[in-house]
């Protein structure tokens, strides 16, 4: 069954669609094509003065955005979907024809500034951190924050080109790129307008209103526990087991694109470290004082709170998950990263392509481009390090191949994990990068306040590298549905790089020299977790390598399984409460998908559920930006009384309840 729908004239006559086919989201049968909105015979307005300034306009806004408050109040907002929504909104009231491939070059500039600001404010930071704690041996420059920044924003945005026809191509319909939906979806209302985009709409009202109401009044609680009931309390307390769920529109509507089947591996690994790992940690050491390297403990194991050991260890473990994961992923796609290799090296020799016509949509950067680029990047990177940060030959040489190695390997395991779940481990990545390079830069002689701003500037250009190339990957993926030409998306890329490491940069002094990232106006999780990882390895404390070994051990196992060991791991490693509502999602998937006996329904009413997710998802992260925004100002209208009264939890199930069964009778409307 068909959906697409024929509203006017292409070039040269053929008829523009304005709604995604219907193989869009699901695989390939043998011998089928996909093809986009715009088509790759045809060429339509990409890149233009207006395309390129608002792209830009947006990537400095969001950026200075997305710096204050993932540093003032400790949240980072992903900002693909807010820039899409306002550049339908800006074509629209400009009332520009044809401008769903501007539209994407817009989003696509703009999103650098959230991939930008998660490498910089994630790790940099840190060094202002210790500086309270050293004094000024640890510091760092502008010049040094954009550095580490634009050069890691560049080197993902390199790495990640040769796989761009893997992900999103070839492994077409095989992983559900939630964000990407989204947006995509978000993207096709704009070009759709009128009625055809209107459960989108009311969907991202209804999903846009529930979250703001949560974030900003408070009338629920925005996770349930078992706490909520005296006996809850009380197993929580004794045996530290403990079910909790986000009840947030936006990871509801997550849960429902990710699906049942990615949704169960993922929560299997959060109930395996929360329901086994924790309880048994607890039961095993009870009255143990547990340090098994990294920060000084001093509570007993058995007096914490399941949530403080998951944090003091189980956390850990997850991040060996992850790291093992990532080689296992690394070890089965060799075969792709070397035929990656293979074909850049023979187009430098200049026989690659054998004179086939390349369709408009699968043109990348040339691999000859691409391979001095990055060989241009890795040498500035190099001398930045040498006569920027270390001042010492040795040292240099050590530091770029250990960059250049686990940003080049892990590339593919952000990309990969970006089309999963739609959320990128990189804080777990750029940890186990910087007890790395702390290890490596230790046993070759840099230690102490040199040593740790070496590494956390190299755990920054890793950080953005990654993040970067997760962001970037949902970008061409959109342009694959839509019909970009994937050389404009990625050429146009850079610019919004510079322009995004430029602004956050300023942001970061600016608030150093504002507030001071030790003051307490500043809550910078994330760097805090890097000062925290760093300080002991360097000063000779070591790292938990017995968790990490734990995490790797069963990532192994879950390889040997035969199940996604990457999609397991991220479970371990996310916390609960975000990981059971995507098998809630999930769960309402494969009820709409399963009620009819006709199959056209249910895959009408699976696709009608796509678009209502996307717009719980666009609505969620829009009103998110409003309400931190009003909460970076001091607006906070939650009573924290209630939120600490069990009814409160009472009271965000029954609104849960009745967001899903909106939901699902939503989906019901498709009857034939």
């Amino acid at each position: 069954m068909s959906i697409t729908k024929d509203t006017g004239t292409a070039p040269g006559g053929d008829a523009i669609r304005t709604e995604l086919p219907e193989n869009a989201f699901r695989e390939l049968k043998e011998g089928e094509e996909y093809e986009p909105l715009m088509p790759a015979r045809y060429h339509y307005p990409e890149v233009n003065s207006w395309s390129v300034t608002w792209g830009v306009v947006m990537a400095m806004l969001f950026s200075a955005a997305a710096a204050y408050l993932g540093l003032k109040i400790g949240q980072v907002f992903e900002a693909a979907i807010p820039i899409a929504i306002i550049a339908v909104g800006l074509s629209t009231a400009a009332r520009r024809n044809k401008s769903l491939g501007e539209n994407v070059i817009i989003q696509s500039i703009g999103a650098c500034s959230g991939a930008v600001v998660a490498g910089a404010i994630f790790t940099l930071p840190a060094i202002y951190i210790l500086q309270a704690k050293y004094g000024s041996e640890m510091s760092a420059s502008f010049l040094q924050v954009f550095m580490a920044s634009a050069l890691g924003g560049i080197l993902g945005i390199l790495f990640l080109i040769p796989f761009r026809k893997y992900f999103v191509k070839d492994m077409h319909g095989k992983y559900p790129f939630p964000e990407a939906t989204a947006t995509t979806q978000v993207l096709v209302s704009g070009a759709k307008g009128g009625d055809q985009a209107k459960p989108l709409i009311i969907a991202g009202l209804v999903g846009g209103l529930y979250d703001f109401i949560v974030a900003t009044f408070g009338w629920w609680n925005e996770v349930v526990t078992t706490r909520m009931v005296g006996f809850g309390e009380t197993i929580a307390e004794k045996t530290k087991l403990l079910f909790k769920v986000n009840t947030g529109a936006a990871v509801l509507g997550l849960g429902y694109i990710i699906g049942l089947r990615y949704a169960l591996f993922i929560c299997l690994g959060s109930l395996a470290v929360w329901w086994l790992i924790v309880p048994l940690m607890s039961l095993l050491f009870h009255d143990t004082v547990l340090n098994l390297g990294g920060e000084t403990i001093t509570t007993p194991v058995g007096q914490m709170s399941p949530e403080m050991i998951f944090k003091t260890y189980a956390r850990s473990i997850g991040i060996g998950g992850i790291a093992m994961a990532g080689i296992i992923g690394i070890v089965k796609s060799w075969g792709i990263i070397r035929s990656a290799i293979s074909l850049a090296g023979r187009e430098l020799k200049g026989n690659a392509g054998g004179g086939t016509e390349v369709q408009r949509t699968q043109r990348d950067l040339s691999f000859k481009f691409i391979g001095l680029a990055a060989v241009t990047a890795i040498v500035v990177t190099f001398v930045f390090f040498w006569l920027g940060v270390m001042e010492n030959l040795w040292f240099a040489i050590v530091a770029i191949l250990l960059v250049t190695f686990i940003a080049f390997l892990f590339t593919t395991v952000a990309a990969n994990a970006i089309a999963i779940v739609g959320s990128n481990p990189v804080s777990g990545m750029t940890l186990m990068t910087l007890i790395l390079a702390s290890v490596v830069l230790s046993a070759v002689g840099l230690k102490g306040t040199s040593g740790m701003v070496a590494a956390l500037i190299m755990g920054g250009v890793v950080c953005t590298a990654l993040s970067m190339a997760g962001a970037f990957i949902t970008d061409l993926k959109i342009g694959y549905w839509l019909g970009s030409t994937p050389r404009k998306q990625e050429s146009w890329k850079f610019l919004g790089t510079l322009v995004s490491a430029a602004t956050v940069g300023g942001v970061i002094m600016l608030l150093n020299e504002t507030y001071g990232f030790t003051s307490g106006q500043l809550s910078a999780p994330q760097a805090n977790a890097m000062a925290a990882v760093i300080d002991p390895v360097m000063s000779g404390q070591g790292a938990p390598w017995v968790l990490y070994g734990i995490g790797a051990l069963i990532a192994l196992i879950i390889n040997f399984g035969k199940m996604p060991a990457l999609a397991v791991a991220l479970g371990m490693f996310i916390p609960l409460e975000l990981n059971t509502p995507l098998v809630v999602g999930g769960a309402i998937n494969w009820w709409v998908t399963t009620r009819s006996k006709d199959k056209a329904v249910n895959e009408a009413r699976g696709e009608r559920g796509t678009l209502i997710a996307s717009g719980f998802i666009a609505g969620g992260a829009l009103m998110g930006v409003v309400s931190a925004l009003m909460r970076f100002f001091d607006l906070s209208f939650i009573n924290e009384e209630w939120m600490r009264n069990p009814l409160s939890e009472l009271a965000a199930l029954a609104a849960y309840i009745l967001l899903i069964a909106y939901f699902v009778r939503a989906t019901k409307t498709v009857k034939s």
